[in-house]
């Protein structure tokens, strides 16, 4: 049975493929052409070069599969055009359901704890349902989108489940995502000070298993969130302190000098044609806690998370590892202050 993985380079998916390789699985995967291969050395797997915005590219690389992982997306907090996010992560979805013919068994599409990780009384779970309005920036909106279309293409018979990951970390965050960034502007010295909010924490290695978990084990139109630990960020950075050996900031930020320092340094970045450090949506998004209650995953998948001091720990070593606590604040780097 060959399985198809889209965003086979990113953090996830990468671990995904190296999970599903491990055991003896025929691989696919579909990697835009400028895409680098590196977290895809020596794993044994086919290699499609298109694009998800290209329809015939994914209808190509979908061809002869009997499982698809969408894990494929756009997931920046700052862009310049955002029609590009919603061209990858909308476009892109809607790609990937005309292309499911009759021999696909299971398709499993990566979500966002975004769309259901409103403000609501309670911890919000799998039966909470965000609107659009409330979904701050467009990479969540974008999700939001996307996930309602692969909902009415389950409704309409397509064998589709729905993950919704929560805060990844763990080693192999190379771009690094706006998370993957708070950890190496922590052990790079660049976090002074941090604003208040709060998180789900999951390892990377767990999120990956999830997966496998809903194809294997997940009701057709069901969403699963995969996640473990709610931590406040505060905890968050004492924890990262413990296993780097750095201190944490001790300065807490207010909520609107965050957002005057979100908006100076979008002012200088536009000058200097760079993205900015701090994504203003970043810091609307951390205004509210983004905990929520994970136990479906854990009585429907058998999902279980391992202690995520240990995935800080594997994260804070690979970074440093590649020097990323030795660079240079630059274009590619995330605010300290947003959360996922």
């Amino acid at each position: 049975m060959t399985t198809l993985i889209t965003g086979a380079t990113g953090f996830v998916g990468s671990h995904l493929v190296r999970q599903l390789v491990s055991r003896g699985d025929s691989v696919r995967v579909l990697v835009r052409p400028t895409s680098p291969l590196g977290q895809l050395a020596g794993l044994d797997v086919e290699v499609v070069r298109g694009d998800l915005r290209d329809a015939a590219a994914v209808r190509a690389a979908v061809r002869g599969v009997r499982r698809i992982f969408h894990v494929g997306a756009d997931y920046r907090l700052s862009v310049r055009d955002p029609n590009s996010v919603y061209e990858t992560n909308v476009l892109g979805t809607h790609h990937i359901l005309s292309s499911i013919h009759a021999g696909v068994e299971r398709v499993v599409f990566t979500s966002t704890v975004a769309t259901i990780a409103v403000p609501r009384d309670g911890l919000p779970d799998e039966n909470t349902e965000g609107s659009l309005d409330e979904m701050i920036g467009h990479y969540k909106r974008s999700k939001l989108l996307a996930e309602r279309a692969v909902r009415e293409a389950a409704r309409q018979g397509a064998p589709i489940v729905i993950v919704n990951p929560t805060t990844p970390v763990g080693p192999g965050d190379w771009r690094p995502t706006p998370t993957g960034q708070v950890i190496v502007d922590f052990l790079a010295g660049r976090m002074p000070a941090y604003l208040e909010t709060g998180l789900n924490i999951v390892p990377v290695e767990d999120v990956a298993r999830g997966h496998i978990l809903a194809a294997e084990r997940g009701r057709v139109g069901e969403r699963y969130l995969i996640g473990g630990q709610n931590v406040t960020f505060k905890a968050l950075l004492e924890a990262l302190a413990t296993v780097s050996g750095r201190s944490a900031p001790r300065l807490r930020l207010p909520w609107r000098a965050a957002m005057a320092i979100g908006f100076a340094d979008t002012f200088v970045a536009r000058l200097r044609g760079r993205d900015p450090r701090i994504p203003l949506d970043g810091v609307r998004m951390a205004r509210h806690s983004m905990w929520v209650n994970c136990t479906k995953a854990q009585q429907e998948l058998g999902f279980v998370s391992g202690p995520i001091e240990g995935a800080l720990q594997r994260a804070v070593e690979w970074y440093r590892q590649y020097g990323y606590d030795q660079r240079r604040s630059g274009q590619a780097d995330r605010s300290a202050l947003c959360s996922s």
